[in-house]
């Protein structure tokens, strides 16, 4: 345990000295030992880019995202900078560019504006080579920034008038007249620039062999403006964004791949962003690492249904709260607030019948129950950087 906390202490140190010199605190960084599909890609002949949000290291430590298979870093290495999009600077690699005519909150320059170009400049310049794009776009991150020249917002405006009350803004984000019409506006702009690189692949002879995924890294969100309920983001799935609930966790997921993927599907495997790597993997023909817990879901996306191999469960956890939760088949179970109460029961729902998780059934279905404890404690990795308290020791084994 003291090695534990020396450690903790030691990466709080370095966390704390680039937050003095950047004036933001960066995510805890992705381990050197950490394999990325972005590493098998450059590996495997792929020019690669990251262009956007990273939030999982800093240039001068290991979490780098140009030490974890990227050619080509452009965008946010701090998800705090990412609250705004008119920042002072800019990262292209491990070298800080500055923006001018921007103060960090407003300005001139959209950062998400610059990103696009960055990406189109990319895929304009792999000459016709295999290449890898991970666009992790901010848009429509909050704070809610449009640049009023969007030529949607006026409409938007007009739509929403007299529905659409200000707000004013708390902690890390800008208050607005209308957020309603600027989020709306966002997500506008961001359809724009996808549409951008769809006409680039097309213009360039390389649609039909371009695999592209749109999905999410959580539900929908809950502050900053935006409005939930009005825009009806994850309805009718329960909870929203750090919550473990469906609403939380249930993304969209979308791929497209002209001559290999059936436009109009709708798939009802139930997968999760670890398929990502083994999927990968399959389509180039690289060697998966060993321990993933993700399977390849090429079968799905060629239509082969029959051939996809299932998941016996998915696991996640969160110390934000301390939450852990399961899915297996059409069960989901979820215990609450674990680090608290290491016996915090766990509650059961069945999806196919009760998508909104409504109706608790725990008591109807014990062996269902005991099934989803067991992977609960012991089928889990303990972190020393998210501790979850008791269910952190190692599980006796009988």
């Amino acid at each position: 345990m003291r090695e534990n906390s020396e450690g903790r202490a030691a990466q709080a140190k370095e966390r704390n000295r680039i937050k003095a010199a950047d004036g933001y605190l960066p995510q805890i960084a992705l381990p050197a030992s950490e394999a990325t599909y972005a590493s098998a890609l450059q590996k495997s002949g792929y020019r690669t880019a990251c262009v956007g949000k990273w939030g999982l290291g800093h240039p001068s430590n290991e979490g780098s995202p140009n030490k974890h298979g990227f050619d080509l870093f452009y965008g946010y290495i701090s998800q705090w900078q990412a609250h705004y999009y008119y920042p002072t600077y800019l990262w292209r690699n491990d070298v800080k560019e500055p923006l001018e005519g921007n103060d960090g909150k407003v300005g001139r320059q959209y950062a998400a504006d610059l990103m696009e170009q960055e990406a189109l400049k990319f895929m304009e310049t792999t000459g016709g080579g295999p290449f890898f794009l991970y666009y992790a776009t901010p848009v429509p991150h909050v704070s809610l920034q449009v640049p009023p020249d969007e030529p949607s917002l006026a409409e938007y405006k007009q739509a929403f008038a007299g529905q659409d009350p200000p707000y004013d803004g708390r902690k890390s984000y800008l208050p607005t007249e209308d957020p309603r019409a600027i989020y709306a506006a966002m997500v506008t702009r961001m359809d724009r620039t996808l549409g951008k690189f769809r006409d680039l692949l097309k213009r360039t002879g390389q649609d039909q062999n371009t695999l592209i995924i749109f999905t999410s890294d959580n539900g929908a969100t809950f502050n900053g403006g935006y409005d939930r309920e009005f825009f009806g983001g994850n309805q009718p799935l329960r909870g929203m964004k750090t919550q473990l609930w469906d609403g939380g966790i249930r993304t969209p997921f979308i791929a497209a791949w002209p001559g290999s993927i059936q436009p109009g599907q709708v798939s009802r495997f139930v997968g999760a962003s670890w398929d990502l790597f083994p999927t990968f993997a399959e389509i180039v023909g690289f060697p998966v690492p060993a321990g993933l817990d993700g399977v390849s879901i090429l079968p799905t996306l060629k239509g082969e249904v029959a051939t996809q191999k299932q998941h016996d469960h998915l696991y996640w956890e969160t110390v934000a709260g301390g939450h852990q939760a399961v899915r297996m088949g059409p069960w989901k179970g979820i215990r609450l607030g674990v680090i608290k109460n290491p016996s915090a029961p766990v509650q059961l729902f069945n999806l196919e019948t009760d998508v909104s998780e409504t109706t608790d059934v725990a008591a109807q279905h014990p062996d269902i129950v005991a099934k989803i404890a067991t992977i609960m404690s012991a089928g889990r990795v303990p972190s020393a950087e998210f501790p979850m308290g008791e269910l952190d020791r190692p599980v006796s084994k009988q």
